[in-house]
């Protein structure tokens, strides 16, 4: 298995661009004016999520097994492939596409500082649209349930003491930002995890030692790793800190995918306001 994080793409990788943008700007648009050599562009909410679903299952629900297997092969990517999945934003959205692909088995990995770190490295980009790439065979696979979580999971987890990170950053948090949720707040009892920090000031990813000492801050060691639960607004970037997890040798954390969209879109589920003690319980 390739590991989590490279900083030079296989030469027989398929390099996928997963640009996305919560302010509504254009990804494709954006892919459009340059990107790397080769690589296609995945549709982050009509390729990496379902639609039609309550608005409890959150703004970015894994799509079935079938429509996922049918967007793989779509992009050229099958069951053998080797991906390396890139954004303009660290991993913030590419983050999401490595998750999906590892917790299947699939080779995949982020490219470390992404597209910024690429071009500070002398690559070329190239412009315009994406190849066409010739289908291939991709397995539809059911999503493991080890590796998800459902809101009561998250509830019971967090009153029990357990490690529930929210990648958000801390205004969204603490409530004083609400953006496109339905309510503003966290789940009672997270800990404030935002997805930046497992990057370092060039935005690429933190060492693993220095990784592990951030999560260990959090209660998240090699004991409890694989029970721990991450979340953020709609099961994107919370994907970020289960690489980074992965990166630091630590078994990668369940994600609550509905995240906080689907948590308050239930009025039934409580809301907590304010900051959180940042370590374990």
């Amino acid at each position: 298995m390739i590991a989590p994080v490279v900083a030079q793409p296989p030469s027989d990788a398929v390099l996928v661009d997963v640009r996305w943008y919560l302010d509504g700007r254009d990804g494709r648009a954006a892919f459009e004016a340059g990107h790397l050599p080769g690589a296609v562009w995945v549709d982050l909410d009509h390729q990496l999520a379902a639609h039609d679903l309550p608005a409890t299952e959150g703004r970015h629900p894994l799509p079935t097994p079938e429509a996922f297997a049918a967007a793989m092969s779509q992009l050229g990517i099958g069951d053998q492939s080797i991906v390396v999945a890139y954004d303009d934003t660290g991993g913030l959205t590419a983050g999401r596409l490595v998750v999906m692909l590892r917790m299947l088995g699939r080779q995949a990995a982020l490219l470390d500082g992404g597209l910024a770190a690429w071009v500070a490295a002398g690559n070329p980009l190239q412009t315009g649209p994406a190849p066409t790439p010739a289908p291939a065979v991709f397995t539809a696979t059911p999503w493991p349930e080890h590796r998800l979580a459902s809101a009561d999971h998250a509830q019971a987890h967090a009153a029990a003491g357990g490690a529930v990170l929210d990648a958000r950053v801390a205004e969204r948090f603490t409530g004083e930002v609400a953006l496109i949720d339905p309510r503003p707040g966290h789940v009672p009892g997270a800990r404030n995890a935002p997805w930046g920090a497992v990057l370092d000031q060039q935005g690429r990813m933190r060492t693993p030692t220095e990784l592990r000492a951030h999560f260990e801050s959090l209660g998240v060691t090699d004991a409890n790793s694989a029970d721990a639960i991450t979340y953020c607004g709609s099961g994107v970037s919370a994907c970020a800190n289960l690489v980074a997890m992965e990166h630091a040798g630590l078994a990668p954390a369940r994600l609550y995918v509905a995240s906080w969209s689907g948590w308050s879109a239930d009025p039934t589920r409580p809301a907590e306001l304010g900051p959180a003690a940042q370590g374990p319980a």
